[in-house]
């Protein structure tokens, strides 16, 4: 059976001059997400890319479901192959369709003939398709206005494909189409999913976690690795840089009013995440901030944090309510991974009374009791760097 894949491009195809480049990496992407599976040849034809799996022992299903985490694909079909004949495609269908037509009570079929040499038309072709599929699911009755399942006939300029609809895609843009961006993860429910939002709108990651022993425990860093591969499985590869933070934040706890201690341990996050984007070339920083959802992110603590650095910040979740959040962090399987019960470092030395509407030369004043030039180097030097792939934390490899 000569099964492939039909993809069709997302928001992309609207580009211009430069379609060309988003289209290159979006193929690149779906190489990486496809090889583990197998040998794969790809093929551009009428604004749709074909993956046509290279051995039998493909596992078709399985490449299914990693195409559909690709970021840049409106929808994807798997498709049977076949010669432009139409006793060839009559005679395959009812095996192909089987398991889309079983328990279905309606349906209908849908033909597209791009090659208009063909000897049949469209309607043609639905009629016939439709009468060998009554006989063969004799179960089955027509409706054109709200059937179970649409059977599509594509004529194509050189084959034609037969297929029971088309499942939706990822959507956004290719990642790697935007830049790249530095993302600040804790553990919680917000980073990963603010993660997933900016990789969809072409983003490259690469992930800054702050760990704070003896106070976070390891399984606290390994809840962050099982974060970031989930949202490999979407957005490729994923840089991590484990960064030690317990010098700083008892420095913090020393030295800093109370009531300031989050917002001073956020700027200094932030500034280190800032320096680690410069020196890996990336463009901008990512937080799950959302307005108003606790003390260090109310419009006043939001700009204080902004004043200390130069890149700008993105925060994609900076609108939303918490179930919207949490009902994209259970789609992309993220959810029950950030409520494990491991704390990270924003929860050592929480403030009894927080501030909540800072002003800026508190913070400033604040921060010149710190010894900022020796932590910052120290926490630089002492970081250590991860590479997360989709498969899990398994093959991650510490650079040397």
């Amino acid at each position: 059976m000569n099964e492939v894949l039909l993809i069709k491009a997302g928001e992309l195809v609207l580009k211009g001059l430069n379609r060309r480049t988003f289209e290159d990496q979006l193929l690149k992407n779906l190489r990486r997400a496809l090889r583990p599976l197998g040998p794969w040849q790809y093929h551009w034809s009428q604004s749709t890319l074909q993956a046509i799996p290279g051995a039998p022992s493909v596992n078709m299903a399985a490449a299914a479901e990693k195409t559909g985490k690709v970021f840049g694909i409106a929808g994807y079909s798997r498709a049977l192959r076949l010669p432009k004949d139409m006793t060839t495609l009559l005679a395959a269908a009812p095996s192909y369709l089987s398991d889309a037509l079983r328990f279905a009570r309606t349906f209908k079929c849908e033909a597209k003939r791009s090659d208009k040499r063909f000897p049949l038309r469209s309607p043609q072709i639905c009629e016939e398709m439709g009468e060998v599929l009554c006989n063969a699911f004799p179960h089955l009755r027509v409706d054109v206005r709200q059937p179970d399942v649409t059977i599509h006939i594509e004529i194509r300029d050189q084959y034609a494909f037969l297929h029971a609809g088309q499942l939706r895609g990822a959507g956004g843009l290719p990642v790697g189409t935007a830049g790249e961006a530095v993302l600040l993860i804790s553990g919680g429910i917000d980073s990963p999913v603010a993660a997933w939002m900016m990789a969809r709108r072409g983003l490259r990651l690469t992930a800054v976690h702050f760990a704070s022993p003896p106070y976070t425990s390891p399984r606290a860093e390994e809840k962050v690795h099982k974060l970031l591969a989930a949202v490999a499985g979407y957005a490729g590869r994923v840089r991590l840089f484990v960064v030690p933070f317990t010098a700083f934040q008892e420095q913090i706890r020393e030295r800093c009013p109370e009531d300031l201690f989050t917002l001073v341990m956020r700027r200094a996050m932030m500034r280190i995440a800032e320096q680690i984007a410069l020196r890996e070339n990336c463009g901008a920083l990512i937080t799950g901030e959302s307005l108003g959802q606790v003390a260090s992110q109310t419009l006043q603590a939001l700009a204080c944090t902004n004043s200390a650095l130069t890149l700008p910040v993105f925060r994609p979740l900076v609108g939303m309510d918490k179930n919207e959040t949490i009902e994209i962090a259970r789609k992309i399987e993220t959810f029950e991974i950030s409520v494990l019960p491991y704390e990270d470092c924003c929860t050592v030395f929480t403030p009894r009374h927080p501030r909540t509407k800072p002003k800026l030369s508190m913070l400033t004043q604040a921060e010149q009791s710190l010894d900022w030039d020796i932590l910052l180097a120290d926490a630089l030097k002492g970081a250590q760097f991860l590479s997360i792939e989709a498969e899990g934390v398994q093959p991650c490899k510490r650079e040397s």
